[in-house]
């Protein structure tokens, strides 16, 4: 492939390897087309009793090994994993959760996949990282959805007992652009497999793993598709070098690595469904294993609210409780919402991925990039209450007798989560490209600027019979109807809301399709408002959903479940109409162009005076440096 491919080639290449097809349905995607089935996600199924006593049993056992053989400050303070523990977490099976019984692993549920991996991340944001990266994304997922019978035999019960395994995509000059990918495989003369060259960056349990999965290019010849294609490496094959550990600001015990392939040889056998598959294996890995982040980030608000609420209760400032400052209360209310919200969002996603009759790539998506961003705030909000003992770490609040709160470690392992399998930005895209998907499908040939008037003309027929008959169910719905959804009691109000602005949503996009045609794809930032939105009302329905489902499995917790459903609901809400307000006004066009000056060079004095520790020293005005020339000896002066 071209190093430096355009942007009509980049996005090609993404586009091949999207999943194009809709063959089972989707919440989120009929709630941006302003569909609220709620039939798809309410009432949530039952957790199966086999299911539910199996994960109980584990989640005991993962309890009382990590409360009593794993030290969390330990992993911290030495930033690494201790062996001993990644031994007992191979004894106890953790390394095969997701694996599927009949290949040696514990065949957990994902609801209870990411019960797991909430209560071990909690514990220790690496070993949640560990466990997440290997199963989520490692050789596990690619080979139980697209590996052969052989593959899985020969290596499922490997990475289930004792292999760690990790995902190699992302290369040092190649984010979320595979168009650029430089890591080649070339087929061998003798036919019987392919030597990979390249290097790796940021692979998570690259410096520990057994095994790996790693997409390299096949160049297109006689007799090979060629294409991104995915293979499995054994770590001890000949080539490869471990170039350096990567160390980072939060999950200080990851072991994420810099890994060279120099002329590595892997079989045929190695190659994961097919040369050019590899693209779309790797989405297809990520829109299942991106459940695994969302359970890790509500598990970290729910940590950050339990601080909050210890300490704004026994604090005093000015006679009183802190958490009885107004301020801090809305704060506080703003993280129990939140943090129910979240729980809601990963219990009703996990339960529809156990389901298996819908399509949930669009609620993973959503749920991670929802979790991810929502919960940064709340630790963040946490951290406001808390304080300078927030800023303090652990290991010196210890040290002064105070209790070892890792408020800023909390604070550090979640900022990962908005970058991790796909940053925030990249997500927008993401979800964007399948919410205008119906709208491309019918209309896409009249957007296209390279599109023939002839063609244009044909696709406008069509599109006009579509939207004739689509735009009216837009304007009327069960959400205008004060009756509607009175199975959610006090909360069908919340679920009316969700119905009348999905259709808002849909008509919005409409029109913004209308004013910006093509260029909307170029439009980032109104992309980004238009999921965020689609986001929070997804949230919405979820809370609701969960909220009645406590009531029917815990009907002690009825009407606490309701109350904390209505409190996120009415804050995700008046989240969802500031971002309404923001789709038709807004600064983004004046602000992109500041920034393009920006990058021009047009504001670089604003910088002048900064001392930058990875440059060359201070950047001095132009006339400063020359009166500074001027000025110089012809001699260094001698030191002093």
């Amino acid at each position: 492939m071209s190093s430096s491919p355009s942007y009509e080639q980049s996005k090609q290449v993404a586009e091949d390897s999207r999943e194009a097809g809709w063959t089972a349905p989707s919440f989120g995607r009929e709630l941006f087309l302003g569909n609220l089935r709620l039939d798809l996600i309410h009432p949530q199924p039952a957790l199966p009793a086999a299911s539910v006593e199996k994960g109980e049993r584990f989640l005991e056992r993962l309890r009382a090994f990590l409360a009593e053989r794993v030290d969390p400050a330990q992993i911290e303070r030495d930033a690494k994993i201790p062996d001993d523990v990644l031994d007992g977490l191979k004894q106890l099976g953790a390394l095969g959760m997701k694996i599927p019984e009949e290949y040696g692993g514990l065949g957990l549920s994902q609801v209870y996949y990411n019960k797991a991996l909430a209560l071990a991340g909690t514990w220790s944001a690496a070993i949640g990282a560990l466990l997440s990266a290997h199963q989520s994304i490692g050789l596990p997922e690619p080979l139980k959805s697209f590996g052969n019978e052989e593959q899985k035999r020969e290596w499922l019960p490997k990475v289930a007992k004792d292999h760690v395994s990790a995902f190699l995509l992302t290369e040092p000059d190649v984010g979320s652009d595979p168009a650029r990918m430089a890591c080649e495989a070339v087929p061998t003369d003798d036919g019987t497999g392919y030597r990979i060259t390249g290097t790796k960056l940021w692979a998570t349990n690259g410096t520990i793993a057994d095994v790996v999965v790693i997409m390299a290019v096949v160049p297109k010849s006689d007799g090979h598709k060629g294409g991104i294609t995915a293979f499995i490496c054994p770590t001890d094959a000949e080539g490869i070098t471990i170039k350096h550990r990567n160390a980072f600001m939060g999950l200080r015990g990851i072991e994420n690595s810099l890994t060279e392939f120099k002329d590595v040889f892997v079989p045929n056998e190695a190659v994961i469904a097919g040369e050019g598959k590899g693209l779309r294996i790797a989405l297809a890995t990520l829109n299942v294993g991106r459940l695994s982040l969302p359970a890790i980030a509500a598990a970290s608000t729910k940590y950050a609210l339990k601080i909050a609420r210890e300490w704004s209760a026994e604090r005093k400032q000015w006679g009183q409780a802190v958490g009885k400052h107004d301020e801090v209360a809305q704060h506080l209310a703003f993280l129990a919402g939140t943090t129910f919200g979240l729980e809601a969002v990963v219990d009703v996603s996990s339960r529809i991925a156990d389901d298996g009759s819908s399509d949930v790539r669009i609620e993973a998506a959503l749920a991670k990039l929802y979790a991810s961003e929502l919960g940064w705030t709340a630790v963040d909000t946490m951290v406001q209450i808390r304080g300078g003992r927030a800023y303090e770490t652990a290991d010196s609040l210890a040290a002064r007798g105070e209790k070892a709160v890792p408020a800023e470690q909390l604070l550090r392992d979640m900022r990962i989560n908005r970058i991790f399998e796909g940053s925030s930005e990249i997500m927008h895209l993401l979800i964007a490209r399948e919410a205008v998907d119906q709208h491309l499908s019918v209309a896409g040939d009249i957007l296209d600027p390279k599109t023939e008037l002839k063609d244009k003309a044909k696709a406008a027929v069509a599109a006009g019979r579509f939207y004739a008959g689509w735009l009216p169910t837009l304007v009327t719905g069960e959400g205008q109807k004060p009756t509607a959804f009175e199975e959610f009691g006090p909360l069908a109000k919340h679920v009316r809301y969700v119905e009348r602005h999905s259709r808002k949503l849909a008509r919005s996009t409409f029109g913004l399709m209308g004013r910006h045609q093509a260029s909307l794809e170029q439009k980032g930032a109104l992309l980004g408002r238009v999921v965020d939105i689609g986001a929070e009302l997804f949230a919405i329905a979820a809370a609701c959903t969960y909220a009645e489902t406590i009531a029917r499995e815990e009907p002690a917790r009825a009407d606490q479940a309701r109350e904390l459903a209505d409190l996120f609901c009415s804050q995700a809400r008046r989240r969802a109409d500031h971002l309404f307000k923001q789709l038709f006004s807004n600064d983004d066009a004046p602000s992109y162009a500041a920034a393009q000056r920006l990058l021009d060079g047009r504001y670089d004095w604003l910088t002048d005076d900064v001392l930058d520790p990875a440059g060359d020293g201070p950047m001095m005005p132009p006339a400063v440096h020359e009166r500074a020339a001027d000025d110089a000896p012809s001699e260094p002066a001698p030191v002093q």
